[in-house]
Protein backbone atom coordinates (compact mmCIF):
# COMPACT_ATOMS: atom_id res chain seq x y z
CA UNK A 1 0.00 0.00 0.00
CA UNK A 2 0.84 3.49 -0.37
CA UNK A 3 2.79 5.76 1.95
CA UNK A 4 1.19 9.25 3.32
CA UNK A 5 2.69 11.76 5.30
CA UNK A 6 0.00 14.01 6.84
CA UNK A 7 1.08 17.44 7.98
CA UNK A 8 -0.74 18.79 11.79
CA UNK A 9 -1.88 15.04 12.37
CA UNK A 10 -2.29 15.75 15.95
CA UNK A 11 -4.86 17.81 14.62
CA UNK A 12 -8.68 17.70 14.10
CA UNK A 13 -8.58 16.33 10.16
CA UNK A 14 -5.22 14.48 10.87
CA UNK A 15 -6.38 12.49 14.32
CA UNK A 16 -9.19 11.26 12.43
CA UNK A 17 -7.54 10.53 8.85
CA UNK A 18 -4.56 9.42 10.05
CA UNK A 19 -6.94 6.43 11.62
CA UNK A 20 -8.69 5.98 8.56
CA UNK A 21 -5.72 5.58 6.24
CA UNK A 22 -4.17 3.01 8.44
CA UNK A 23 -7.35 0.92 8.56
CA UNK A 24 -6.98 0.55 5.09
CA UNK A 25 -3.18 -0.30 5.46
CA UNK A 26 -1.18 2.49 4.61
CA UNK A 27 1.46 3.54 5.96
CA UNK A 28 1.31 7.03 7.80
CA UNK A 29 3.88 9.07 8.32
CA UNK A 30 3.28 12.45 10.73
CA UNK A 31 4.31 15.38 11.37
CA UNK A 32 3.00 18.43 13.87
CA UNK A 33 4.46 20.82 15.85
CA UNK A 34 2.21 20.45 18.86
CA UNK A 35 1.35 24.02 18.73
CA UNK A 36 -2.65 23.25 18.44
CA UNK A 37 -2.99 19.33 18.69
CA UNK A 38 -1.23 16.90 21.31
CA UNK A 39 0.79 14.07 20.96
CA UNK A 40 -1.34 11.24 22.83
CA UNK A 41 -3.82 12.08 19.96
CA UNK A 42 -1.69 10.66 17.14
CA UNK A 43 -1.81 7.14 17.05
CA UNK A 44 0.73 4.93 17.78
CA UNK A 45 1.25 2.80 14.84
CA UNK A 46 1.99 6.65 13.14
CA UNK A 47 5.65 7.33 12.63
CA UNK A 48 5.78 11.06 14.32
CA UNK A 49 7.91 13.54 13.73
CA UNK A 50 7.41 16.77 15.79
CA UNK A 51 8.82 19.35 13.44
CA UNK A 52 7.58 23.04 12.76
CA UNK A 53 7.19 23.15 8.98
CA UNK A 54 9.57 26.53 9.14
CA UNK A 55 12.34 24.28 9.11
CA UNK A 56 12.81 23.19 5.70
CA UNK A 57 16.09 22.01 5.90
CA UNK A 58 14.69 19.11 8.63
CA UNK A 59 11.52 18.60 6.61
CA UNK A 60 13.71 17.54 3.48
CA UNK A 61 15.47 15.53 5.62
CA UNK A 62 11.98 13.83 6.77
CA UNK A 63 11.04 13.83 2.96
CA UNK A 64 14.39 12.16 1.33
CA UNK A 65 14.29 9.56 4.15
CA UNK A 66 10.74 8.81 4.03
CA UNK A 67 10.07 8.83 0.47
CA UNK A 68 5.78 10.10 0.60
CA UNK A 69 3.82 8.82 -2.27
CA UNK A 70 1.00 11.38 -0.92
CA UNK A 71 0.67 14.50 0.70
CA UNK A 72 -2.27 15.39 2.93
CA UNK A 73 -1.37 19.29 4.20
CA UNK A 74 -3.85 19.70 7.02
CA UNK A 75 -1.20 21.97 9.23
CA UNK A 76 -2.57 25.35 9.51
CA UNK A 77 -3.18 27.89 12.13
CA UNK A 78 -7.52 28.52 11.88
CA UNK A 79 -7.87 31.47 13.59
CA UNK A 80 -10.03 34.34 11.17
CA UNK A 81 -10.78 36.26 14.15
CA UNK A 82 -7.36 36.74 15.08
CA UNK A 83 -5.21 36.80 11.98
CA UNK A 84 -6.02 40.50 11.43
CA UNK A 85 -3.72 40.88 14.99
CA UNK A 86 -0.93 38.25 14.07
CA UNK A 87 -0.33 39.21 10.76
CA UNK A 88 3.26 38.36 10.50
CA UNK A 89 2.53 34.12 12.19
CA UNK A 90 -0.55 33.99 10.37
CA UNK A 91 1.11 34.36 7.21
CA UNK A 92 4.31 32.54 7.85
CA UNK A 93 2.28 29.53 9.09
CA UNK A 94 -0.38 29.30 6.83
CA UNK A 95 2.14 30.51 3.95
CA UNK A 96 5.45 30.08 4.39
CA UNK A 97 5.48 26.46 6.08
CA UNK A 98 2.76 25.72 3.26
CA UNK A 99 5.15 26.75 0.94
CA UNK A 100 8.11 24.61 1.72
CA UNK A 101 5.78 21.86 2.02
CA UNK A 102 4.75 22.05 -1.75
CA UNK A 103 8.64 22.45 -2.67
CA UNK A 104 9.16 19.03 -1.53
CA UNK A 105 6.40 17.77 -3.07
CA UNK A 106 8.24 19.16 -6.18
CA UNK A 107 11.17 18.16 -5.37
CA UNK A 108 10.38 14.31 -4.47
CA UNK A 109 7.86 13.89 -7.12
CA UNK A 110 5.41 13.49 -4.83
CA UNK A 111 1.80 11.84 -6.28
CA UNK A 112 -0.19 14.00 -5.58
CA UNK A 113 -1.11 16.56 -2.45
CA UNK A 114 -4.51 17.04 -1.07
CA UNK A 115 -4.69 20.63 0.44
CA UNK A 116 -7.41 21.84 3.05
CA UNK A 117 -7.88 25.49 1.76
CA UNK A 118 -11.24 27.18 3.72
CA UNK A 119 -14.42 28.65 3.20
CA UNK A 120 -12.71 31.82 4.60
CA UNK A 121 -11.38 32.44 0.69
CA UNK A 122 -14.86 33.36 0.03
CA UNK A 123 -15.30 36.22 2.40
CA UNK A 124 -18.44 38.23 1.93
CA UNK A 125 -20.99 36.52 -0.36
CA UNK A 126 -24.04 34.76 -1.10
CA UNK A 127 -23.91 31.68 0.58
CA UNK A 128 -24.22 28.71 0.12
CA UNK A 129 -21.29 29.47 -1.84
CA UNK A 130 -19.99 27.90 -4.83
CA UNK A 131 -17.00 26.79 -5.78
CA UNK A 132 -16.37 28.63 -8.76
CA UNK A 133 -18.16 32.19 -7.45
CA UNK A 134 -16.05 35.09 -7.00
CA UNK A 135 -13.50 34.65 -4.46
CA UNK A 136 -13.04 37.81 -1.78
CA UNK A 137 -11.30 36.82 1.65
CA UNK A 138 -11.89 39.43 3.68
CA UNK A 139 -8.89 38.18 6.64
CA UNK A 140 -5.48 37.72 6.92
CA UNK A 141 -6.41 34.01 7.28
CA UNK A 142 -8.60 33.92 4.23
CA UNK A 143 -5.78 35.51 2.17
CA UNK A 144 -3.39 32.97 3.49
CA UNK A 145 -5.26 30.34 2.70
CA UNK A 146 -6.20 31.77 -1.07
CA UNK A 147 -2.32 32.26 -2.17
CA UNK A 148 -1.48 28.61 -0.73
CA UNK A 149 -4.52 27.35 -3.76
CA UNK A 150 -2.93 30.09 -6.50
CA UNK A 151 0.78 28.46 -5.70
CA UNK A 152 -0.22 25.22 -5.90
CA UNK A 153 -2.23 25.81 -9.02
CA UNK A 154 1.55 27.04 -10.35
CA UNK A 155 3.09 24.19 -8.84
CA UNK A 156 1.18 22.63 -11.28
CA UNK A 157 1.28 24.34 -14.38
CA UNK A 158 5.28 24.63 -14.39
CA UNK A 159 6.77 21.30 -12.76
CA UNK A 160 3.33 18.65 -13.06
CA UNK A 161 2.40 18.56 -9.29
CA UNK A 162 -0.79 16.67 -9.17
CA UNK A 163 -2.99 18.47 -6.35
CA UNK A 164 -6.78 18.94 -5.16
CA UNK A 165 -7.99 21.84 -3.17
CA UNK A 166 -10.81 20.83 -0.48
CA UNK A 167 -12.52 23.66 1.30
CA UNK A 168 -13.76 22.34 4.68
CA UNK A 169 -15.96 24.41 7.34
CA UNK A 170 -16.25 24.42 10.84
CA UNK A 171 -15.55 20.63 11.28
CA UNK A 172 -16.44 19.46 14.59
CA UNK A 173 -15.64 16.20 16.36
CA UNK A 174 -13.36 14.46 18.98
CA UNK A 175 -9.58 15.12 19.15
CA UNK A 176 -10.64 18.81 18.76
CA UNK A 177 -8.49 21.42 20.48
CA UNK A 178 -10.88 22.67 23.26
CA UNK A 179 -8.11 24.67 25.05
CA UNK A 180 -7.66 27.32 22.34
CA UNK A 181 -9.31 30.57 23.39
CA UNK A 182 -9.31 31.70 19.28
CA UNK A 183 -11.09 29.41 17.76
CA UNK A 184 -13.02 26.21 17.28
CA UNK A 185 -16.18 27.45 18.75
CA UNK A 186 -17.97 24.62 20.26
CA UNK A 187 -14.47 23.38 21.71
CA UNK A 188 -14.23 26.74 23.44
CA UNK A 189 -18.16 26.75 25.14
CA UNK A 190 -17.41 23.01 25.78
CA UNK A 191 -14.46 24.26 27.77
CA UNK A 192 -16.10 27.31 29.46
CA UNK A 193 -18.92 24.78 30.60
CA UNK A 194 -16.92 22.75 32.10
CA UNK A 195 -14.88 25.41 33.85
CA UNK A 196 -17.94 27.58 35.42
CA UNK A 197 -17.59 30.34 32.62
CA UNK A 198 -20.49 31.00 30.67
CA UNK A 199 -20.57 30.53 26.98
CA UNK A 200 -19.28 34.27 25.19
CA UNK A 201 -21.18 34.57 21.85
CA UNK A 202 -19.89 37.78 19.66
CA UNK A 203 -22.86 39.76 19.18
CA UNK A 204 -26.41 39.08 18.95
CA UNK A 205 -25.65 35.22 17.81
CA UNK A 206 -27.55 35.40 14.40
CA UNK A 207 -24.63 34.35 12.40
CA UNK A 208 -25.41 31.29 10.70
CA UNK A 209 -22.82 28.55 10.06
CA UNK A 210 -22.78 24.88 8.93
CA UNK A 211 -21.15 23.06 11.79
CA UNK A 212 -19.86 19.57 10.25
CA UNK A 213 -19.63 16.25 12.11
CA UNK A 214 -15.56 15.07 10.95
CA UNK A 215 -16.50 11.30 10.50
CA UNK A 216 -18.49 12.20 6.87
CA UNK A 217 -15.71 13.50 5.62
CA UNK A 218 -13.08 10.34 5.73
CA UNK A 219 -14.67 8.33 2.82
CA UNK A 220 -14.10 11.75 0.12
CA UNK A 221 -10.45 13.16 1.37
CA UNK A 222 -9.44 9.35 0.84
CA UNK A 223 -10.70 9.22 -3.03
CA UNK A 224 -9.25 12.38 -3.73
CA UNK A 225 -5.60 10.51 -3.32
CA UNK A 226 -5.73 8.85 -7.21
CA UNK A 227 -9.07 11.07 -8.25
CA UNK A 228 -9.88 14.60 -9.91
CA UNK A 229 -6.57 16.19 -9.93
CA UNK A 230 -6.66 19.93 -10.15
CA UNK A 231 -10.06 20.23 -8.97
CA UNK A 232 -11.47 22.31 -5.48
CA UNK A 233 -14.47 21.26 -3.31
CA UNK A 234 -16.45 22.00 -0.80
CA UNK A 235 -17.04 19.96 2.03
CA UNK A 236 -19.51 20.02 5.04
CA UNK A 237 -22.99 19.97 6.50
CA UNK A 238 -25.59 21.27 4.34
CA UNK A 239 -27.67 22.64 7.07
CA UNK A 240 -27.00 25.60 8.84
CA UNK A 241 -27.93 27.06 12.17
CA UNK A 242 -27.70 30.24 13.89
CA UNK A 243 -25.27 30.69 16.56
CA UNK A 244 -27.23 30.90 19.39
CA UNK A 245 -29.37 28.27 18.58
CA UNK A 246 -26.11 25.95 18.51
CA UNK A 247 -24.76 27.46 21.96
CA UNK A 248 -28.41 26.22 23.02
CA UNK A 249 -28.22 23.25 22.11
CA UNK A 250 -25.08 22.37 23.90
CA UNK A 251 -26.44 24.14 26.85
CA UNK A 252 -28.98 21.49 26.97
CA UNK A 253 -26.59 18.40 26.42
CA UNK A 254 -24.38 20.13 29.19
CA UNK A 255 -27.49 20.13 31.92
CA UNK A 256 -27.86 16.25 31.28
CA UNK A 257 -24.61 15.85 32.78
CA UNK A 258 -24.93 18.17 35.25
CA UNK A 259 -23.54 21.00 34.66
CA UNK A 260 -25.42 24.48 34.23
CA UNK A 261 -24.53 27.36 31.67
CA UNK A 262 -25.78 30.50 30.75
CA UNK A 263 -25.03 32.69 27.82
CA UNK A 264 -23.05 35.83 27.71
CA UNK A 265 -23.00 38.55 24.55
CA UNK A 266 -19.69 40.26 24.01
CA UNK A 267 -19.26 42.72 21.34
CA UNK A 268 -19.30 41.82 18.08
CA UNK A 269 -16.04 40.78 15.50
CA UNK A 270 -14.93 41.79 12.46
CA UNK A 271 -16.33 38.59 10.62
CA UNK A 272 -18.51 37.62 7.78
CA UNK A 273 -22.28 37.19 9.38
CA UNK A 274 -22.99 33.92 7.07
CA UNK A 275 -20.94 31.64 5.97
CA UNK A 276 -21.67 28.01 4.61
CA UNK A 277 -21.21 26.25 1.35
CA UNK A 278 -22.78 23.96 -1.33
CA UNK A 279 -21.72 20.64 -1.48
CA UNK A 280 -23.63 19.63 -4.77
CA UNK A 281 -20.00 19.01 -6.44
CA UNK A 282 -18.86 16.88 -3.68
CA UNK A 283 -22.27 14.89 -3.59
CA UNK A 284 -21.83 14.25 -7.53
CA UNK A 285 -17.89 13.19 -8.24
CA UNK A 286 -17.26 11.90 -4.78
CA UNK A 287 -20.65 10.54 -3.66
CA UNK A 288 -20.39 13.14 -0.54
CA UNK A 289 -23.41 12.60 2.23
CA UNK A 290 -23.11 14.53 4.65
CA UNK A 291 -25.31 12.94 7.68
CA UNK A 292 -23.97 15.49 10.42
CA UNK A 293 -26.39 15.06 13.68
CA UNK A 294 -25.19 18.02 15.21
CA UNK A 295 -26.83 17.33 18.69
CA UNK A 296 -25.64 13.68 18.25
CA UNK A 297 -22.11 14.79 17.67
CA UNK A 298 -21.87 17.48 20.23
CA UNK A 299 -22.91 15.07 22.90
CA UNK A 300 -19.81 13.02 21.56
CA UNK A 301 -17.60 15.94 22.21
CA UNK A 302 -19.01 16.82 25.49
CA UNK A 303 -18.57 13.14 26.83
CA UNK A 304 -15.21 13.10 25.39
CA UNK A 305 -13.83 16.68 26.56
CA UNK A 306 -15.41 16.14 30.45
CA UNK A 307 -12.76 13.20 30.54
CA UNK A 308 -10.25 14.85 28.90
CA UNK A 309 -7.04 15.57 32.04
CA UNK A 310 -6.51 19.77 32.37
CA UNK A 311 -4.78 21.41 30.22
CA UNK A 312 -3.63 24.93 29.91
CA UNK A 313 -5.72 27.49 27.97
CA UNK A 314 -2.87 28.49 24.82
CA UNK A 315 -2.33 32.18 24.19
CA UNK A 316 -0.45 33.94 20.87
CA UNK A 317 1.64 37.39 21.39
CA UNK A 318 -0.26 40.14 19.53
CA UNK A 319 1.46 41.51 17.11
CA UNK A 320 -1.18 44.75 16.76
CA UNK A 321 -3.21 45.57 19.75
CA UNK A 322 -5.00 48.52 17.70
CA UNK A 323 -8.79 47.93 17.81
CA UNK A 324 -8.54 44.48 20.06
CA UNK A 325 -11.20 43.24 20.72
CA UNK A 326 -11.85 43.47 24.85
CA UNK A 327 -12.38 39.79 25.24
CA UNK A 328 -9.35 38.65 23.95
CA UNK A 329 -7.26 41.54 25.62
Amino acid sequence: MSKVLITGVAGLLGTHLSRYLISKGHDVIGIDNLFGGYKDFVDEKIKFYELDLIDNKNLSVIFNNEKPDYVYHFAAYAAEGLSPFIRNFNYTNNVICSINVINECIKNDIKKIIFTSSIAVYGVGNPPFTEDQLLSPMDPYGIAKLTVEHDLKQANSQFGLNYTITRPHNVIGIYQNIWDRYRNVIGIWIRQILTGQPLSIYGDGMQKRAFSDISFYMEPFYRLMNEYNGMTFNIGADKEYRVIDVANILCKIAKKYGFSSEIKHLEPRHEVKDAYSDHRRAKKYLDFVDGTDIEKIINEMFIWGKDQPDRPVKTIPYEIEKGMYSFWK
